[in-house]
């Protein structure tokens, strides 16, 4: 992942049509909801990158910004009231963000595709999933109710729906939580896109379903190389599945890393944070850790770093001041590939 230093005055290279570039690019992107209240900075300035076959996990607690950064990026935000008063999101080398309505429409579903966390709600209720299924062939491709349908029942097979043909014709609500969020899956690979996001696939589930989900996904994204974006707070879920890792806080990425070396050495307080909050066998009948207080009102975030009234390292620095995302180093000035952290004590953090 390319760390960007908001503080330097060259601008990082666009984004290309080179197949061997990133997928996706999003640069300082900026997403603000204007409410009665005041203005909630929800996103403020992320940066990341995802390419074909790449798996990238944006991690985070409720209201860290990260499934309004996947909206933007969709084309899906309410606005009013969200507002994108700064950034850029390259898709192949493009912009969408200066694509008219029609241009986005294009990419939506065909190139970039997005699986949302409560498919009940996400699905009509009073359409069969078949119905549903086969409208994308018969919309985007402009086949026939027949074939179509013979399409979404082997859409149905190939992500395991037992007796698929049979079933074809039954509603959401005849399907077992994990069985419909198998549906959502068929239908954002419908149309083979390039990249999709998943938006916390594996809520409501339970932890052998949760793991069936995170398997198929990871199947699913070898056979069709796609590149894959997966929204989650659940670091325990995405620890045999990611490439690489961005933790959010207060609509800030905090820090960066590939997948295993963020669980062996953080480098942020937050996410140390997070990680010792996951349950662990080794540790039967103690109490869980919990990461004190509650996230920021993003009406009103804190000066400095938005973490600083929960952090166990704050000083005052760190309530006057907002790192940047800095590179990481080993303790000989080595600097760690794809490694950044937003921290001022980023040092201690992780070579303490």
């Amino acid at each position: 992942m390319t760390i960007i230093d908001k503080t330097a005055d060259v601008p990082a290279p666009r984004g290309s049509d080179d197949a061997s570039g990133p997928l996706l690019e999003v640069r300082d992107l900026h997403v603000e909801f204007h409410t009665r209240d005041g203005v909630a900075k929800a996103v403020n300035g992320v940066n990341y990158s995802v390419s074909a076959g790449e798996t990238l996990a944006v991690l985070g607690e409720s209201g860290s910004g990260k499934s309004v950064t996947a909206q933007a990026i969709m084309g899906i935000l309410d606005m009013p009231p969200g507002r994108i008063p700064n950034g850029e999101i390259f898709f192949r080398g493009q912009d969408m963000l200066k694509m008219s309505g029609e241009e986005r429409r294009q990419i939506r579903g065909r190139k970039i595709a997005m699986i949302f966390q409560d498919a009940l709600s996400s699905l009509n209720p009073v359409l069969s999933v078949g119905y549903q299924l086969a409208e994308m062939f018969r919309v985007h491709q402009g086949l026939s109710k027949k074939e179509a349908k013979a399409k979404a029942i082997a859409l149905m097979d190939r992500v395991r729906i037992p007796a698929a043909k049979e079933r074809v014709n039954d509603y959401p609500h005849m399907f077992s939580g994990g069985m419909r969020q198998r549906i959502m899956i068929a239908m954002a690979l419908a149309l083979e896109p390039d990249l999709i996001i998943a938006d916390e696939p594996t809520t409501a589930l339970d932890v052998t379903v949760q793991a069936q989900v995170m398997d198929l996904l990871a199947e699913l994204q070898r056979d069709f190389n796609m590149g894959l974006i997966l929204i989650t707070h659940d670091l325990g879920v995405v620890a045999d599945v990611a490439d690489k890792i961005a933790v959010m806080y207060a609509g800030r990425i905090v820090e960066t890393a590939p997948v295993h070396e963020i669980y062996s050495r953080p480098a942020h307080p937050y996410t140390k944070g997070l990680l010792a909050s996951i349950p662990r066998l080794d540790q039967k009948g103690q109490e869980l850790y919990a990461i004190k207080g509650l996230p920021p009102n993003l009406l009103h975030v804190p000066s400095g770093c938005a973490f600083n009234p929960r952090c166990t390292m704050a000083q005052d620095i760190c309530r006057t001041e907002i790192p940047a995302l800095r590179p990481v180093t080993e303790q000989d000035g080595t600097e760690l590939v794809g490694r950044g952290s937003a921290c001022h004590f980023w040092k201690e953090t992780i070579h303490g």
